[in-house]
């Protein structure tokens, strides 16, 4: 079947759920030193974004999602779990919803449309207008850049709260900024833009917290705007864990509905 409008207001629900991740109870938030040094370089930056990187072997967290594209509005609690590098798992209450991403693949269900997803990263591509894989979607769950700041060189500035980044060459058809909280050097923001093609991709890390020693997002809000589509998710985390033993129940039922891409 071809993808329906309905369609394409769960793919925008689907897409706030594992765009970001992460968080524990709110007595558990960090506050960061907030001192910018205007004599760091850009290199020097990027370095201690990447020494701030999350390591672990798995990870369960709740996460509560608000949803809306102008007309209409969600809200959604979402489990999930993740396995790291290897696969990121999503289950809405009842299994309504369920959501297995892979570095091969991405597969997901909903029982309330009696439709399904699998296939490649396209799916996701088209919904978010850039490229996406595997690496790229757990980056952003975890805060940090969706490209590897290090294939790139970058001027640094500074704005009253953080570090921006800009490379170094200037592309028309493709635009990229972050900013970098100065302490933490965790990412406060990141853009993602197409001025020819009207679309932006703007992912805002609110605040941090530690759990387990490790500093991860709190809440986050996206933007993306595709022509004068704007769709906006805020994105709640709690109760993350690391470290435990789980599991990825997954099975498309019988019957449902193929969702193919036009």
């Amino acid at each position: 079947m071809k993808m329906k409008k309905s369609t394409l207001g769960i793919g925008w629900v689907l897409i706030g759920i594992f765009l970001f991740l992460l968080s524990s109870c709110r007595s558990a938030k960090i506050i960061s030193d907030n001192t910018l040094d205007a004599s760091l370089s850009a290199k020097t930056i990027i370095k201690n974004h990447y020494r701030s990187s999350v390591n672990f072997k798995t990870l369960t967290s709740k996460l509560r999602i608000e949803y809306s594209d102008g007309e209409s509005s969600q809200s959604l609690g979402v489990s999930l779990r993740m396995e790291k590098d290897k696969a990121i798992w999503l289950s809405a209450p009842l299994g309504i919803v369920k959501v297995m991403i892979t570095p091969d693949r991405v597969s997901f269900y909903n029982k309330l449309e009696n439709n399904y997803f699998d296939g490649s990263f396209e799916y996701l591509s088209q919904l978010l207008g850039t490229d996406l894989d595997f690496n790229k979607v757990q980056n952003l769950l975890l805060g940090e850049a969706l490209f590897d700041l290090r294939d790139e060189r970058y001027e640094v500035s500074l704005n009253t709260t953080s570090y921006e980044l800009k490379p170094s060459s200037s592309y028309e058809l493709f635009k990229t900024l972050f900013q970098i909280s100065p302490g933490t050097f965790k990412l406060a923001s990141q853009q993602i833009a197409q001025p020819l093609k009207k679309r932006l991709l703007e992912i805002r890390y609110k605040d941090y917290q530690q759990k387990d020693n490790k500093l991860v997002p709190n809440n986050v809000g996206i933007v993306a705007i595709d022509n004068n589509q704007r769709n906006v998710i805020d994105i709640e985390f709690r109760n993350v864990e690391f470290n435990g033993k789980i599991s990825f129940p997954y099975k498309i039922p019988n019957g449902y509905d193929k969702i193919v891409l036009n």
